[in-house]
């Protein structure tokens, strides 16, 4: 009975050190959260007791500790995106439409004879159709980029759909003299895609390209063993690897003016649509000649 007596009290011993062991644990664990939570430390759970239960605990909190700090950097990255949007289009709404009130007020004096008059009337219509074009672009980009943005998907035969989307760029390339070189493959290659979605990449990248091209344009449909490429290439000036690195960022522009000829959304737009189709877009300059590459695997 004695032996007996003594193994019942180095168990209750055993039993009650361990119990508060782990009531100073959950103390201590419990300050470390708080101490997160009020953003007293920015430090993950540190754990001094040996237990596997207790372990795998910490290790789950430690987890989402990181899940949070993840989901914060997201945030603060999006807040910041969202300050830049904001402030690039307020930039872009203003400069035309401080030139449109300005002409207007000149038409309100009686002293301008009729030429004058006709003049200004076109430099308020230009800056009109600028301004137009810029929230076109905006509120098209903001439903792109909705969760639930609907696709068309269907069979389509990708040679036809670009060949077609490059008939509509015949005048714009004769008027800027620039005669592209377009190598577009006979044989089919066919793709479930959406056929609106591909003409909106393919226009955007081909605007891009004449406007901004010193020289040539070429376009190249390609399909790999394992990827169909369509790659749109145009000599360039004055452009180097941080504007690459950040043409499809939302209103940027690579003279940083912001007075620019486009709205600095056709590329973030066209970089929207592939990723939605599973695609993928990305640029490289090499030699003055930046090469924008539309990638759909297969």
């Amino acid at each position: 009975m004695f032996y007996l007596f003594i193994i019942i009290m180095i168990a209750f011993v055993y039993v009650l050190t361990r119990f508060c062991l782990l009531k100073k644990e959950i103390k201590n664990t419990t300050r470390q959260l708080h101490d997160f939570n009020v953003n007293k430390t920015a430090k993950k759970i540190d754990i001094n007791y040996n237990d596997s239960h207790f372990e795998e605990l910490a290790k789950e909190i430690n987890n989402q500790i990181e899940l949070t700090k993840q989901a914060e950097a997201v945030k603060r990255s999006t807040e910041n995106e969202l300050k830049q949007a904001i402030s690039h289009i307020s930039h872009d709404i203003r400069t035309p439409m401080t030139s449109i009130l300005g002409y207007i007020q000149f038409l309100e004096s009686d002293e301008i004879n009729p030429e004058l008059k006709k003049e200004y009337i076109k430099t308020i219509k230009n800056s009109a159709g600028r301004l137009k074009i810029l929230l076109e672009d905006f509120f098209e980009l903001s439903i792109i980029e909705q969760a639930d943005y609907p696709l068309k998907v269907e069979r389509v035969r990708l040679n036809d759909l670009i060949v077609g989307s490059l008939f509509g760029f015949y005048e714009e390339f004769n008027r800027r003299k620039i005669e592209p070189e377009i190598r577009i493959p006979d044989k089919d290659i066919m793709m479930m895609i959406d056929p609106s979605a591909v003409k909106r990449v393919v226009e955007n990248l081909v605007v891009n390209a004449i406007r901004y091209s010193t020289g040539n344009v070429a376009i190249r449909l390609e399909k790999f063993e394992a990827s169909v490429q369509l790659r749109v290439s145009n000599t360039v000036d004055k452009l180097n690897e941080q504007d690459v690195n950040q043409m499809f960022d939302r209103f940027y522009k690579a003279d940083q003016t912001r007075t620019g000829k486009g709205t600095g959304l056709g590329l973030p737009i066209a970089k929207s649509l592939m990723e939605k189709m599973n695609g993928s877009i990305y640029a490289k300059l090499e030699n003055n000649q930046i090469t924008i590459t539309c990638e759909w695997r297969l």
